[in-house]
């Protein structure tokens, strides 16, 4: 391995020892304020996320901003190693967060540093968030809002996250609804009362049935799936109440307000469904953005992502994501990033960015 390559490792590695399970941020925030600083940065921090701009930095040229995040989520049952203790075996680096998201991390921090004194047609803002693994509001929610405080603007991102370094140019977004069927309670002997259980069924076999508005020429049509059910508490009494979720995966095309609505239009008058949250919205990219274009020139192979991520939160920013290590790794026992990859996302994310005419 290069000098650089054995860095970025080393850096890795010390992420994965720095326990940063989501909501619990603060050793990471400081190890990476810490690198980017001994590395002639200035780093700023917006609360734990990690800020740093490049030398150059000019208003009147559009920003691109390098994100990824600095959280993980709980070790996860089966863990047959310390999940705390990065270990190198052959071409993995194993441990946890090292495939989601601290390969992405690493690359991006390295790609800034690489490139922060090059003259680029686009101002580059390397923003290392926290909060991402469960959507809290300290981290991409909050930070967006203060740099705009700052007078930051960002005009486009690149969302590191494990993609197999594919380029995902769209998102879809969520909508979790909570429903709630009501009936009259009565002696299942005698057969009385209203059977909430039975008219939730009814509500539950429209959904199977219907065809969500607005498929999108990205992302094709929202999607749902009925995920939870309860009712009754005795076997002898009619259920008055019925609970029951709904998941949603909504597009650029079929919002989260019009897959809500299309939702309750198939509901009984006895059904209420509540929204959780609206704010995890999909995302796609115009294929003629000049970082769509970057991409393409770059011959990097571009798809759309069934997960979700920061990328959701990043309303009306053209925004792509990609990174290494592979999906169905991510929150998975023994987690590793093949670290071949990493060579290779520094060398992508150096093109992208070179790539971008304005």
């Amino acid at each position: 391995m290069t000098e650089r390559e054995v860095q970025m490792v080393d850096l890795l590695s010390q992420m994965i020892a720095t326990p940063s399970v989501t909501g619990n941020e603060e050793a990471v925030s400081d190890l990476l304020t810490k690198y980017l600083s001994s590395r002639g940065c200035a780093p700023r921090r917006f609360g734990l996320n990690v800020v740093a701009l490049s030398d150059d930095f000019n208003s009147s040229r559009p920003t691109l901003m390098l994100n990824s995040h600095l959280d993980t989520v709980a070790p996860v049952a089966g863990w047959q190693r310390d999940a705390f203790s990065p270990v190198v075996e052959g071409e993995r680096l194993y441990g946890l967060g090292s495939n989601d998201a601290g390969g992405s991390v690493v690359a991006l921090t390295t790609t800034f540093l690489q490139m922060r004194v090059e003259t680029l047609p686009v101002n580059l803002l390397l923003a290392l968030t926290v909060e991402e693994e469960r959507g809290g509001s300290g981290g991409m929610r909050a930070l967006l809002p203060a740099l705009d405080a700052a007078g930051i603007r960002v005009d486009m991102a690149l969302v590191g996250e494990p993609t197999s370094l594919e380029c995902a140019v769209a998102e879809r977004g969520l909508v979790v609804l909570d429903c709630e069927t009501r009936g009259i309670a009565g002696h299942a002997a005698r057969n009385t009362g209203r059977n909430a259980l039975y008219a939730a069924l009814d509500d539950i076999d429209r959904l199977r049935r219907m065809t969500m508005p607005a498929p999108s020429p990205t992302l094709g049509p929202a999607r749902l799936a009925v995920t939870q059910i309860e009712a009754g508490s005795r076997h002898n009494v009619i259920p008055d109440l019925c609970k029951w979720v709904v998941d949603i995966r909504t597009t650029d095309t079929c919002t989260n307000e019009m897959a809500i609505e299309a939702v309750r239009n198939q509901l009984g008058s006895d059904t209420t469904a509540t929204p959780r949250s609206t704010r995890i919205r999909a995302s796609a990219i115009s294929p003629e953005h000049p970082l769509t274009k970057a991409v393409a020139k770059a011959g990097v192979k571009c798809v759309t992502s069934a997960t979700t991520s920061d990328m959701s939160l990043l309303h009306n920013i053209p925004s792509v994501k990609m990174g290494p290590g592979h999906s169905h790794l991510s929150h998975t026992p023994d987690e590793y990033l093949p670290l071949p990859m990493l060579k290779e996302a520094l060398q992508l994310y150096s093109t992208v960015i070179r790539n971008i005419q304005i």
